[in-house]
């Protein structure tokens, strides 16, 4: 049997002398690549549930160089595709002193740009972002962050319905939700309407891109509370859900994120590569490990491009979910293990740090205080008998930020201020925080921190999905001075310190859809949201707003 590429490829980490590409096929076969008409790296694809993949490791190639590759199946050809309209896919690596740019979003759904996607969800920034690199040349290091929901598990559109529906011929609707994803092929079959998409496909397949789960790529709200996760571990198909859901994590977006050396120690890829046939019972086994025992895995990484040191932290699957006393790290957004990664790596010394949370770490004011002062009464601050109630006002307000995880935004407030004061080594010029989630997108500067670091969140949300305009208003108010002083009082009269940070947001929330940036050359920093004015198969992002950092 011929193979054939069913996804990808996708370029991966990037390294100085080093490039990844994973990709998808059809069947088991041997992947080349190739530069020049010579192949520089070969391996042969690994089996989970059927569904054959491979993860090609490019040595030896020069610092800032960006040489085209082909990728060939047996003997092949498979990319690029003939006719292509697009310039050919590049192996990009980091040269340590140039200038560097991040493109980062997160929250899309795959519409294809077609006029009823655009009317309801808006245009495609990751498309109308591959219409704009394929016609501008890239200068320095260039990346692309993909900060959670990459694919939506428990909204799925008519193609994936289409798909169960004809997938689940047998399965009991009672048992399995028929309008969520539950399976291991289901999620595979969800990631490749989510990447196949042609401009998306090239766009990935040519930029460096970084990646990190949020809820929506395993359930709205995962892991917002441990009633949440009680309630949820009861369901009789949660088990599938959660095994498929980490599992198809690890092979499509984070086994991509590890640097060569990283990948060869992980001990699901040594599993994975050692048994001789299908993995899926390896992988399954470490994916209910990771939801069972978080502390048993770390989906965290760090990145080091040019000046800039990249960390990108898991916010979701690690959290610590105890009630009782949230001052004590018990109940905590990283859980330990996180945050001592964190603490190990969130240093001064590179020119800048970036923080990459799906979820924000600062929120507008009113919010921040909001969840503060919920996660304090659900804990017993005013009372038993409104602990409930309190657990009911989270899920239904989906108060699940760090404002929420009071410990861990103390915590993390703490060394942020003391990396900005350069006590932790030589002071960055910028701290920066990319996050998305919320579905608005904003910039809050911080103001009140005694050093030469500059501390910036910078909010790049959706990517194509937005918020609907029933809550536009809400989310307004939110960041009103007023709300902010009732949320203050609120969070005082449950015990809650005044955060050690203070900000503002410089600019109301934006709801359209938005491609982050932000670019680095020695120690100045600039950001950028692209957007596109108007909808359609051809239309060219635009910068809405730029920023000195």
């Amino acid at each position: 049997m011929t193979a054939s590429l069913r996804l990808g490829p996708v370029l991966r980490h990037p390294g100085p002398t080093t490039a990844t590409v994973w990709l998808e096929t059809d069947a088991p076969c041997l992947v080349r690549i190739l530069v020049d008409g010579t192949t520089v790296a070969s391996t042969r694809t690994f089996t989970v549930h059927g569904h054959h993949y491979a993860l090609c490791t490019v040595e030896g190639l020069t610092p800032g160089s960006r040489p085209p590759y082909e990728v060939f199946l047996d003997q092949d050809r498979v990319w690029p595709e003939p006719d292509s309209p697009f310039p050919p896919s590049t192996l990009s690596t980091v040269d340590p002193e140039a200038p560097t740019r991040l493109l980062y979003g997160s929250c899309r759904t795959p519409t294809g740009d077609t006029p009823e996607g655009v009317v309801r969800y808006g245009p495609d920034m990751l498309r109308a972002a591959a219409r704009l690199l394929a016609r501008e040349p890239v200068d320095g290091n260039l990346a692309l962050l993909l900060i959670g929901d990459q694919v939506y598990a428990d909204e799925v559109q008519e193609p994936m319905l289409a798909f169960l529906a004809q997938a689940r011929e047998q399965d009991d609707p009672d048992v399995v939700p028929a309008d969520e994803v539950v399976h291991y092929d289901e999620y595979a079959e969800l990631y490749r309407q989510a990447w196949s998409d042609p401009l998306v496909r090239w766009l990935l397949s040519t930029v460096p891109t970084l990646m990190i789960f949020d809820d929506h790529d395993v359930r709205d709200d995962w892991n917002s509370s441990a009633a949440w996760r009680h309630d949820m571990d009861r369901l009789p198909w949660w088990h599938t859900r959660i095994t498929s859901a980490l599992g198809s994590y690890w092979v499509y977006q984070h086994l991509g994120n590890l640097a060569p050396g990283e990948r060869d120690r992980d001990p699901l890829w040594k599993a994975v590569c050692g048994a001789g046939g299908d993995a899926a019972e390896e992988v399954d086994a470490f994916a209910w490990r990771a939801h069972s025992e978080p502390s048993s895995y770390r989906w965290s990484h760090r990145h080091d491009l040019g000046p800039v040191r990249v960390l990108v932290a898991d916010t979701r699957c690690s959290r610590a979910l105890d009630e009782d006393d949230p001052s004590d790290g018990s109940r905590s957004i990283l859980g330990p293990r996180g945050h001592q990664w964190l603490d190990e790596h969130l240093t001064g010394g590179p020119e800048h740090v970036v923080v990459v949370s799906t979820v924000p770490v600062m929120l507008p004011p009113a919010v921040h205080h909001l969840e503060a002062w919920n996660e304090a009464v659900c804990a017993g601050a005013w009372g038993r008998a409104l602990r409930g109630p309190a657990e009911r006002l989270r899920q239904e307000l989906d108060l699940e930020h760090w404002a929420a995880f009071q410990y861990s935004f103390r915590r993390l407030s703490d060394t942020v201020g003391r990396v900005s004061r350069g006590e932790r080594g030589p002071a960055p010029s910028t701290v920066l925080f990319l996050s998305g989630d919320v579905h608005f997108s904003y910039l809050a500067r911080v103001r009140g921190v005694d050093g030469t670091g500059r501390v910036t969140q910078l909010v790049s949300s959706p990517l194509c999905n937005q918020v609907p305009p029933s809550m536009r208003r809400m989310i307004r108010l939110s960041a009103s001075r007023p709300l902010h002083l009732v949320g203050r009082i609120l969070s005082w009269l449950a015990g809650v310190p005044a955060p050690a940070l203070r900000w503002r947001l410089e600019e109301p929330p934006y709801f359209g859809n938005t491609l982050g940036e932000v670019s680095f050359d020695g120690r100045e920093a600039h950001a950028a949201w692209y957007h596109c004015p108007e909808g359609g198969a051809d239309a060219l992002p635009t910068v809405r707003q730029r920023a000195e950092l």
